[in-house]
């Protein structure tokens, strides 16, 4: 098979990639492979049997058409200073330019013209007063939030026009290598279960997302495509009352802190808060089974739910920290089963664990109900645990009542990014016509910066012809 361009993986940074070059008027012909199924052939079936039914050969929530953070909540940073270091690349003012024409895309295809987190000036510097008392950082990043629902709406309507302007699509098939002749990517290996295909493209563009981390780490490796090890998040995804947290949500709706805990100060961060949210099982390779967390535009829960995630960075002589994240999540899998961890804060201060009983009798009911009660500490690495613990306190804080004894943390929370591409402003890499983008490139982390990301690439085989 022969192509101008192919691109592997269908999330945002894919995506944009094939939107942008139309909208520029290009005629190249573009393949798109996709390990996963069309949007509308996503499923979960979780929504009718109640519990994770471990699918096969993928998660329908992680993998398909949009990708994973699309499809379970859909959030939209509007700020370059949130999702990854593609600003550090090529600079903050073309980020934030490049964000902003996404965001209108986005709008062009559906999405809710509401923006959280503007205005309430004066409640915003209370709540940044509280921060900076506690030793946190406020970043004040305004929301577009399609939620889940919505978002299955809005990718609906790009995949059909994609379709509908000749981007041939290529579902169920999973890219198994690349094709480099002295220094040059001539395209990539595929197979769909039963066949394997070679497709030949002047350009490849690999958007793989987390989902795609470890593979791409593989072949950077086998074909030496400069990269340095990156960064990985260890942590947990906690869940509140909407009392608690209804200050910080009425105001921001999502409250992106940062804080550098003592002893050890390493970064620790919020993430993906989820107002009236629904904390959800995700499944990936090898029978891991991670935490994650999202909310609907309509259907609430009494909870709000949010990641505290925990940044490792390795030096020499370790360069495997997406198998060390790993080894985290099995462990606590381990313990339970197969299934989510969820133990209260306040017996993970009094060293105990929790029982069934115990979430039974608590005001904040689980929104998982498959997770099983027990020790997440039994599987945390102290660092990380302890990083957590005083980063709880000091958010107590800023919202009181955060670090209440019935607080609930779920584990393992694991985000995996690929090592960091080394690559030039215009994207380049140290390999000719090869390109990586998206959260599989190091480079961004969320979907508003990954489709930014692919924007420009878009722009840059767009402008070839």
């Amino acid at each position: 098979m022969h192509a101008d361009v192919v691109i592997i993986g269908a999330g945002p940074a894919g995506i944009f990639t094939a939107l942008e070059m139309l909208r520029r008027g290009s005629t190249k012909k573009i393949i798109m492979v996709e390990k996963g199924q069309a949007i509308e052939n996503r499923r979960c079936p979780k929504q009718v049997t109640g519990k994770c039914m471990n699918c096969k050969p993928y998660c329908h929530i992680t993998t398909g058409f949009s990708g994973a953070g699309a499809f379970s909540d859909g959030k939209l940073s509007l700020s370059y200073e949130v999702g990854g270091d593609l600003p550090t690349l090529i600079g903050a003012e073309k980020a934030q330019e490049t964000i902003n024409y996404a965001d209108q895309i986005y709008l062009e295809f559906g999405a809710d013209e509401h923006v959280e987190g503007l205005g309430n000036t004066e409640e915003v510097k209370k709540i940044r007063m509280r921060a900076i008392k506690a030793g946190l950082k406020l970043v004040d990043c305004p929301i577009r939030h399609l939620g889940t629902d919505k978002a299955h709406d809005v990718y609906q309507a790009i995949e059909d026009y994609l379709l509908n302007h000749g981007v041939e699509m290529m579902f169920g098939c999973q890219c198994s290598d690349i094709i480099l002749d002295e220094g040059r990517c001539l395209g990539v290996v595929i197979e769909d279960g039963e066949q394997t295909y070679e497709i030949y493209a002047e350009h490849t563009v690999i958007a793989t997302g987390r989902r795609g981390a470890e593979w791409l780490e593989k072949v950077c490796a086998e074909y030496g495509v400069a990269h340095q090890p990156g960064t990985v998040d260890i942590g947990v995804r906690v869940e509140v009352r909407n009392e608690i947290m209804e200050s910080v949500n009425r105001v921001l709706y999502e409250s992106k802190l940062i804080g550098y805990p003592q002893p050890f100060k390493n970064k620790v961060r919020t993430f993906c808060q989820n107002p009236g949210g629904f904390v959800s099982q995700e499944n990936y390779d090898n029978d891991l089974a991670v935490v994650n967390g999202h909310a609907y535009k309509q259907r609430k829960s009494e909870n709000t739910n949010l990641a505290i995630l925990c940044s490792h960075n390795f030096s020499v002589p370790f360069n495997q920290p997406i198998e060390y994240a790993q080894k985290v999540g099995e462990l606590t899998n381990m313990l339970g089963a197969g299934h989510i961890l969820v133990q209260r804060f306040g017996d993970i201060l009094d060293g105990k664990r929790t029982w069934e009983k115990e979430l039974a009798q608590s005001n904040v009911r689980p929104t998982l109900p498959d997770a099983v009660a027990g020790d997440i500490t039994s599987a945390m690495p102290y660092r990380a645990m302890i990083n957590i613990i005083n980063f709880i306190k000091a958010l107590d804080e800023v919202v009181p009542g955060f670090a209440a004894y019935e607080t609930l943390l779920y584990s393992p929370e694991l985000k995996f990014y690929s090592n960091r591409i080394k690559m030039t402003p215009d994207l380049e890499t140290n390999v000719r016509s090869l390109h990586c983008l998206g959260d599989s490139s190091g480079w961004t982390r969320g979907l508003m910066m990954a489709s930014a990301m692919g924007v420009l690439m878009g722009r840059r085989l767009a402008e070839e012809e």
